[in-house]
């Protein structure tokens, strides 16, 4: 046997063998699926819905119960024709399986689960239905009973308790009495046997019982806000407000006995909501009667505690406004007498006749206020915060009168202060003058001789200002700082010309050494022609400094230290007296 063939005879072999394990696997998932069938099948027949059926049949059903029934025994009749047919290509299909024949089988199974699969539905409805109508009357006949036992217990309580429910009792009796006739239907429709109907109409009765439950405590609980809550809490405040009217308290445009009547209209309102049993319309006016009472609480409340405070401060706040009304005349007075004499230019004597003006205002309030009180016309609260103002102004007026006074106060100061540094400013410029000349230099700079006229001028100019009937003192300040500044700048200013000059001789001094050098006399005769004839010895120091630095670099800074350090130990030494 050649090699190919032997190939196709162990190929032929492996796919008999596969075929056979395919044939194998198919027939064991149909087995399978034919006991799930058959389970299916079993557990519609056990339900036995025939006897179900026998005895609603004898319960003699009525009205839409027996339609119902009806309906479902032909829904179901129609299902359980199809058993035997189901059972048939069960049976089919298992005897077909057997014997190999998987194709026939597989078509067997596919019809029995599609015959299946369309009534088992309608089974499982018809059994649950069935089981519905079979207990309808038991349960009805319990629910009866319940929703009986919780009728009889609300009557018994609105008897007991018909007080409290004495504005809603003719809407709650006529509830009661719907719900009687409800009772009477449902128990007439399960002795006709139309048990669905009269499952209805107990739901019905539990809606109208537990909504009747709900509402008969907070009935109660708003009756009693309605009738003795609110009536004692009106007559209260009614009582106080004609007790503190005779005491003499006001109110202003507030009519609390008209508030009072308005209450007691809204009351009539919510009671006739009640009446009728609409409790959210009822609750709505309660919140409105209640928030209006605590506000005219409140109001009585306020009126009562600022009335101590008012007669504490009555007589100190009278004394406090007389007190200010007299200082703010003195102000003014001293402001008029020192505005003669010194230019007052922040507006003090304005602001003090504005401060004046509104303690008069408040003077005027207040005494219109004490006129209500000893009326009976006061608004208590009112006054009370008024006067809290009053007094924090007053306190704030006094304050501010206080810095007017020490502020202008300080203008005769000022003006001594002045007069003071006049003298001392042209003390200083003579002197920084006369030191300067006392040098025996060959002439002034006309830079220094400039400077030095315009202080003068500045000073005299301030002095003359001073010597003026009215004198700005805020100018004449002004000008002193610049003044003081210009001297200083004077005294520098002479104090370099000084420096200049005495370096630029010791240099001059130094140079001889290097007469020989032409760069160097060239710079001492440029130099002196400087020194001598243009007075500008800056510059005179500076070409000679260059030259010498030149020839021997660091020789002018040398002169330079050691001149500034004499100068530095000259000025710490004692002067002899």
């Amino acid at each position: 046997m050649s090699s190919t063939q032997s190939l196709l005879i162990i190929t032929i072999i492996i796919a008999i063998i596969v075929a056979i394990a395919a044939m194998l696997l198919v027939n064991r998932r149909h087995l399978r699926e034919i006991e799930e069938l058959d389970n299916d099948l079993g557990n519609m027949e056990d339900l036995h819905l025939e006897r179900a059926i026998g005895k609603l049949n004898q319960m003699e059903l009525a009205g839409e119960s027996l339609a119902t029934l009806n309906t479902w025994k032909k829904s179901y009749k129609e299902a359980s024709e199809k058993f035997p047919t189901i059972q048939r290509l069960i049976e089919e299909a298992a005897d077909d399986n057997a014997r190999y024949r998987l194709l026939k089988s597989h078509q067997a199974i596919k019809k029995a689960s599609d015959l299946v699969a369309s009534i088992e539905e309608n089974v499982k409805n018809s059994a649950e239905v069935f089981t519905q109508l079979l207990e309808s009357n038991r349960e009805n006949k319990a629910q009866y009973d319940e929703l009986m036992g919780a009728y009889r217990e609300i009557r018994k309580t609105i008897l007991a308790d018909s007080y409290d429910y004495s504005l809603a009792l003719d809407e709650i009796e006529n509830k009661l009495s719907a719900m009687e006739s409800d009772f009477a239907e449902a128990k007439s429709l399960t002795a006709q046997g139309d048990h669905v109907e009269a499952k209805r109409m107990l739901s019905t009765i539990r809606s109208a019982l537990t909504s009747l439950q709900e509402k008969l405590p907070k009935v109660k609980e708003d009756q009693h806000e309605l009738q003795n809550v609110f009536s004692d809490q009106l007559d209260e405040i009614s009582a106080a407000y004609k007790k503190m009217r005779d005491d003499k308290y006001g109110f202003g445009n507030l009519d609390v006995l008209l508030e009072v009547k308005q209450s007691n209209e809204q009351i009539d309102k919510s009671q006739q909501d009640l009446a009728k049993l609409d409790l959210e319309t009822c609750e709505k006016g309660i919140k409105k009667v209640q928030k209006e009472i605590d506000t005219l609480y409140a109001i009585l409340e306020k009126e009562y505690k600022a009335r101590p405070f008012v007669e504490k401060n009555q007589d100190k706040l009278q004394r406090i406004l007389s007190h200010q009304e007299n200082i703010s005349q003195q102000l003014i007075k001293k402001l008029h007498h020192i505005d003669e004499s010194y230019e007052l230019t922040h507006g003090e004597l304005d602001e003090s006749r504005a401060l004046e003006r509104e303690i008069h205002k408040m003077d005027s309030d207040f005494i219109r206020a004490t006129q209500k009180i000893a009326e009976g016309r006061a608004v208590f609260s009112d006054v009370e915060s008024d006067w809290t103002r009053m007094l924090g102004r007053l306190q704030e007026i006094e304050d501010r009168e206080k810095e007017l006074s020490e502020a202008v106060d300080g203008l005769y100061d000022a003006e001594e202060v002045a007069h003071r540094s006049i003298k001392e400013f042209k003390q200083q410029v003579s002197l920084v003058y006369r030191h300067l000349t006392r040098q025996h230099l060959p002439g002034i700079p006309e830079s220094f001789l400039q400077m030095y006229t315009l202080v003068i001028n500045e000073i005299g100019k301030t002095s003359r200002e001073l010597n003026q009937v009215r004198i700005n003192m805020e100018k004449i300040s002004s000008d002193l700082v610049q003044i003081s500044d210009d001297v200083a700048r004077l005294q520098k200013e002479a104090d370099d010309i000084i420096s200049s000059a005495n370096l630029f001789e010791l240099t001059m001094q130094y140079s001889n050494k290097f007469l020989d050098n032409e760069g160097v006399l060239r710079a001492r005769r440029e130099a002196m022609k400087r020194y001598e004839r243009d007075y500008n010895y800056k510059d005179a120091l500076d070409t000679i400094a260059t030259a010498v630095e030149r020839v021997e670099p660091g020789s002018y800074q040398r002169i330079e230290s050691s001149y500034y350090r004499e100068q530095a130990e000259t000025a710490t030494q004692p002067k002899e007296a």
